[in-house]
């Protein structure tokens, strides 16, 4: 059948023609007054959950398993297919989600951050007077707010800055952008403002002054898309939906109608990728929501099914977090080849991206070295000269594929529209493709809409709008300094823990560790620079967690953050997932190595070993050789070429300083790039070099032999923690 689009009209919310108001906290209207957020009407008569807490995974497979039929499975754990188990449970029907990998675990949870009406759609929309691509922008001004609304822990409204250099496009983008607020209406977050030069450079001092003419200010939101992904399937298991991780279709169910006569999808065969377990899973209506691997499945339903999906990749890199303000984004229009660049901060660091480029599909995507060097020189042209914007300052990298819907005789992935289509093949699959994160739910709720009328379901209007996702309903801005008072831990864990968990904060800090110091009384970080703690590992596993990814990745973001402080934190993990899931340790070495290579390949850590290699130029002044020799033969003072852990330990102990064993190894094995366990005066000065490119920064060998030298007479205790962790 030809793409279904469905209608749009007045969302009809409640068991009856009149919508009620949500009963909201406190806060919350004193939020929605600050922020001038919409007055997002809620559901009528919505039930309360089935479950306090989500059912343990063992006890959803033995749902899977024993029901004999559901009235829709979902094949697919991201943000719309978690979405639509969600609005279809919501609606009481029985429902079913099944993820071949983690929930998020693909593009869901690697996105901008942002969840935004899209304000480069409303200039094209202006621009070409394209009403589709303009009710899209107005549809996803209605989600974000929504969206903040729902979920006001993992979310919040983000200023963002656009800059301005010619006198020209100072009221062409006032223009713009006071549009944008206007078709946002009562959704407006803020009004936006302009800046003067000086201005600009107060709120965004790294900002490059020179020829600049001011600055404009417009809001949109930003949430934790991988966390906002887990509360919308943790939710939907909650109201009742039996939601399954790492379960794996491997084929669709059909049989012959016996009123038409026709052939029916009538659900999905599924293998339990975790155990190899085999079983059918019935449901009159099957949903594809899958993402970049739509088209797999429809062709597991037609193999003659045409292409409806052209994949298209975003690479995202993670840089400290002084290249930004705090609590100010930036946004370039106009890159130099026509794309647009977000410079954001983001969990107290900065996330630079993205680009946009035709790729293969692929449950693997790897960020280039050309997307992270294009990204970098961006990033160059609208910062102050005095900030030296290094590659070896990229903490992480990413690339997620857009699932985009696309005429196939189009070459040009930025032309193409972000909508979303639902389609229903002759056996009755649903496939819902496209679309953008912030308008997940409005998708879901097309989707289920096309399902019942297909299907014939009995149920009522969809229920999803102003409906708390899991951990939103009782949060408050002050929750974090109850969890100070009430159980010790440290104020900035206690405000990561209320930002990623919400009122489920106090479930973590009741297994928390006591850490023997005076204070924090409870709470034993896993590395040290970021405040994630041990017991999140153990309550990430009731948020079904499997696998040691899964908890540096989406239960935690420390793999999205730094690379180096997740394979850091990656044997303690292993260690703490072992005991709670009884793996032997074989299965603790596999996870290990299975962690390591996910951060190697995916999360940009590859970078690190291409940027210093044995095979790494020495491209130094001679008087810069001399001084380093210098430097380096303090530490071996034996003239044997190179220095060992032995030779180390020696400088330390004679400046009073002492280090143990293991971190001394740790550190002398970042540049041994041969790997025979010692660092060759060479291996040094491509070390230095590297550093003066910028390839390389935060190499603690560097930093502990500079500062020795400088100190070895003043016995001056040296810092060797990580500086920011790049490569």
């Amino acid at each position: 059948m030809a793409f279904q689009k469905a209608v749009k009209g007045t969302i009809l919310v409640g068991g009856g023609a009149l919508a009620t108001v949500l009963g909201l906290s406190q806060f919350a209207h004193y939020r929605r007054k600050q922020m001038n957020l919409a007055y997002v009407k809620a559901a009528d008569c919505i039930s309360e959950p089935v479950n306090r807490e989500p059912p343990s995974r063992e006890a959803q497979l033995l749902t899977l398993q024993n029901t004999s039929e559901f009235d829709i499975l979902v094949i697919g754990g991201g943000a719309t297919g978690s979405g639509c188990a969600l609005d279809a449970v919501t609606r009481g029907l029985k429902t079913a989600l099944v993820e071949r990998d983690d929930f998020s675990s693909g593009t869901s949870s690697r996105s901008t951050k942002l969840i935004h009406g899209g304000v480069r759609y409303l200039q094209k929309a202006i621009m070409k007077l394209d009403i589709e691509q303009y009710r899209m922008v107005k549809e996803a001004l209605h989600e974000r707010a929504n969206l903040l609304e729902i979920a006001p822990h993992l979310s919040a409204p983000l200023p963002i800055m656009l800059p301005v250099y010619k006198w020209w496009q100072l009221p062409y983008y006032w223009v713009g952008i006071k549009l944008y607020d206007l078709v946002a209406g009562s959704n407006c977050l803020k009004s936006s403002y302009v800046l003067s030069k000086s201005r600009a450079l107060e709120h965004f001092p790294m900002l490059q002054k020179d020829k600049l003419v001011g600055a404009i200010v417009y809001y949109d939101g930003q949430h934790n898309d991988a966390r906002m992904n887990l509360a919308i399937a943790l939710t939907a298991a909650r109201y009742g939906a039996a939601t399954a991780n790492y379960m794996e279709v491997v084929s669709l169910l059909k049989k012959t109608d016996p009123q038409t006569g026709k052939v029916r999808v009538s659900g999905a065969r599924c293998k339990d990728v975790l155990t190899g377990q085999e079983f059918d899973v019935r449901a009159k209506c099957v949903i594809n929501a899958t993402g970049p691997f739509t088209d797999s499945v429809r062709k597991m339903d037609d193999k003659d099914a045409s292409a409806i999906c052209q994949p298209s990749a975003g690479v995202h890199i993670v840089m400290p977090g002084y290249y930004s303000p705090e609590s100010m984004g930036l946004l370039d229009p106009a890159t130099s080849d026509g794309r647009v660049i977000f410079f954001l901060p983001w969990q107290k660091m900065t996330i630079a991206g993205t680009t946009d480029t035709p790729t293969d599909i692929t449950h693997h995507p790897i960020p280039s070295e050309e997307d992270i060097n294009f990204i970098l020189n961006e990033v160059r042209n609208y910062l102050s000269c005095d900030v030296e914007v290094r590659r070896g300052d990229v903490l992480a990298a990413w690339s997620g594929i857009r699932p985009l819907v696309t005429d196939p005789k189009s070459a040009d992935t930025q032309s193409i529209s972000r909508n979303h289509v639902v389609d229903i093949s002759e056996s009755g699959l649903v496939t819902i493709a496209g679309g953008k994160w912030t308008t997940y739910r409005s998708m879901a709720e097309d989707t289920i809409n096309a399902a019942i009328k297909t299907h014939n379901l009995k149920a009522g209007p969809s229920r999803t709008v102003g409906l708390f996702l899991q951990g939103g309903k009782d949060w408050s801005p002050t929750l974090y300094i109850r969890l100070v008072q009430d159980y010790g831990l440290e104020s900035e864990v206690a405000q990561h823990l209320a930002a990623t968990y919400g009122d489920k904060a106090f479930e973590v800090a009741k297994m928390a560790s006591v850490t023997g110091k005076r204070w924090p009384i409870v709470g034993v970080r896993l590395v040290s620079e970021f405040p994630y703690i041990e017991a999140e590992v153990k309550y990430g596993i009731k948020e079904y967690a499997c696998t040691a990814v899964d908890m540096i990745s989406r239960r935690t973001r420390l793999a999205f953050l730094n690379v180096q402080a997740a394979e850091e934190a990656l044997p303690r993990i292993v260690e703490l997932m072992g005991r709670e899931l009884n793996w032997d340790d074989y299965k603790k070495q596999e996870q290990l190595e299975t962690a390591r290579k996910f951060l190697y390949y995916e999360m940009g850590y590859k970078s690190r070993s291409e940027q210093l290699t044995d095979r790494s130029e020495i491209s130094l002044l001679p008087s810069d050789i001399d001084r380093y020799k210098k430097r380096f033969h303090k530490f071996d003072a034996d003239q044997k070429g190179f220095i060992t852990i032995v030779d180390v330990q020696r400088v330390l102990e004679s400046i009073n300083v002492q280090m143990d064993e293991n971190t001394l190894h740790e550190i002398l094995n970042e540049v041994d790039l041969n790997k025979n366990g010692q660092v060759e005066l060479n291996e040094f000065l491509q070390l230095m070099s590297a550093i003066q490119k910028g390839r390389v920064s935060g190499s603690r060998l560097a930093i502990l032999m500079k500062t020795a030298e400088e100190n070895l007479d003043r016995r001056v205790p040296i810092p060797v923690d990580r500086s920011c962790g790049g490569f």
